[in-house]
């Protein structure tokens, strides 16, 4: 007898379990995710926790999503909302990155500049965008200058940024842009591809670049010091993203300090990566997400991410044009911060066309001067429009 009423108990329970089309859509979209970063295997340590995040939050009952007040997810979510995520993972990032490319060839900064073309065009894209189609979505009233600000900074291809810059700016929209933000940079073997082999021709991409120049190691330990200095003066918003990549690197480039190196780049890092992505992808729960509003940001956020690509290699273009066919413009790709993904896709195109090319150490300069760039629009844009 109580066999039965345990068993009348379980069905009850399941009886009341209902899923939603939309919560459906969301667990496709989570296992399509699992699928390319499992068998295909794109960035799987940034895509798969997001997939998982993406099912966890969108399956029925379980109450793990980032909107369950007090469950686990919801935790985890805060390192987002009081933005302690991005800064710490900015702190391993310049534990990890080398500025000698862009001390040996400061110019290659100009290809960094570049990158930040799809900010701009993704800021007033929104901004119009909004107002134009404000009548037509019923409680839409259009982008503001912060919203589209925060809209914009997906287009530096930097997670972490974006984050930062959408807590201060959009806390709204938080959610969305931190997913389109990682979709963008675990897909850029899909989308950056096509645009460099569009704009560039066969002569291009198969310049053989001469090796960067040595740089001294006062030269580096110099640089993380002044660069902090600088845009702490200048932009102090961006202090806390700056101020720990420059730290990172000042740890890196000390000498003194290897445990510190080895914790940054390997285990600190990997449980941020996990708790970033995981998170994220709690937040895709399908009745917050699945809305005209997401659909809007998340293509912004590709013409962001597709002209930053753009402008990217255009002014690697005209840099190799300046200086006599010395610059591969497939480095131009380079030119958004989705570090170290775009330099890896720089690598390969290049050896695709001359398999004796060596494109990587070349490409780090122009992204990492656009990890520096982007943190200082992201600055910019906090100090005059944030509310």
């Amino acid at each position: 007898m109580n066999f039965l009423l345990n068993l009348d108990g379980i069905f009850q329970y399941f009886s009341n379990i209902t899923i939603t089309l939309p919560a459906v859509a969301m667990i496709l979209i989570g296992l399509f995710f699992l699928y390319l970063s499992i068998v295909k295997k794109y960035e799987p340590l940034l895509l798969l926790p997001l997939a998982f995040g993406i099912l966890l939050a969108n399956l029925p009952g379980a109450n793990l999503s980032a909107y369950d007040e007090g469950g686990l997810m919801n935790f985890l979510y805060k390192g987002i909302l009081f933005v302690i995520y991005p800064p710490l993972i900015f702190l391993c990032i310049g534990a990890m990155t080398d500025f000698g490319p862009l001390i040996a060839s400061p110019k290659n900064a100009f290809i960094g500049l570049g990158g930040q073309f799809g900010i701009f065009i993704a800021f007033f894209g929104a901004w119009f965008l909004g107002s134009a189609i404000a009548p037509f979505i019923p409680g839409f009233e259009g982008f503001g200058l912060s919203e589209a600000a925060a809209i914009a900074i997906i287009g530096s291809s930097d997670g972490p940024t974006a984050i930062f810059a959408a807590s201060k700016l959009a806390p709204d929209l938080l959610p969305t842009i931190a997913i389109a933000a990682f979709s963008y940079m675990a897909l850029v073997p899909f989308i950056q591809p096509p645009i460099m082999r569009a704009l560039t021709n066969d002569r291009e991409r198969r310049i053989v670049m001469a090796k960067p120049n040595d740089v001294s190691r006062t030269q580096k330990i110099i640089f993380p010091i002044a660069i902090t200095v600088l845009v702490l003066l200048l932009v102090p918003a961006a202090g806390a993203l700056i101020g720990m990549l420059m730290l990172g690197n000042l740890i890196k480039e000390s000498g003194v300090a290897e445990r510190y190196v080895n914790t940054l780049i390997t285990a600190l890092l990997n449980v941020l990566t996990l708790l970033v992505a995981l998170s994220i992808g709690s937040s895709a729960r399908a009745d917050y997400f699945l809305t005209p509003v997401t659909l809007i940001v998340i293509f912004l956020g590709l013409v962001a991410f597709a002209f930053g690509t753009v402008g990217g290699v255009l002014m690697a273009k005209l840099l190799c044009k300046i200086t006599g066919g010395k610059i591969n413009p497939l480095i131009g790709n380079s030119g958004v911060s989705a570090m170290p993904m775009a330099a890896r896709i720089s690598q390969k195109l290049g050896q695709e066309y001359d398999p004796h090319n060596h494109l990587l150490m070349h490409a780090m300069g122009p992204i990492v001067a656009s990890t520096i760039l982007s943190a200082v629009i992201a600055g910019v844009f906090i100090s005059l429009l944030a509310k």
